[in-house]
């Protein structure tokens, strides 16, 4: 593959902004619906000038998108790139870590009953 130093740099950018951990709770949250500020606040559970400060560094890597409506704004994922790369994230870290974890309760349920 030939790669630019353009493309690299932007792919380096783009794994950046994703390296932090309540860009990518944000991120993960907007996967399938879009949010207002407060709804993210209270389901993040993250202070009003931490979310802000990340939803702003989100807007200017241009991960999300918002809408206004009347004083409320929404936030969304701004592309399909951004929505492939969280649902691959979500496979591999999210959907397995459950999955090991039922995996684990279940070995746990079958040693109560086999005593």
């Amino acid at each position: 593959m030939d790669h630019t130093e353009d493309q690299v740099q932007q792919a380096a950018d783009f794994l950046k902004a994703l390296a932090n951990p309540n860009r990518l709770m944000i991120l993960c949250l907007l996967l399938d619906n879009e949010f207002a500020v407060g709804e993210l606040e209270d389901r993040l559970d993250l202070r009003q000038p931490t979310l802000s400060q990340q939803l702003a560094r989100l807007r200017e890597d241009q991960l999300v998108t918002t809408r206004r409506d009347g004083k409320q704004i929404y936030y969304r994922l701004a592309s399909d790139k951004v929505r492939r790369t969280i649902t691959l994230l979500d496979d591999m870290f999210c959907s397995g870590a459950l999955a090991a974890g039922e995996l684990e309760q279940r070995r746990v349920q079958l040693l109560e009953h086999a005593d």
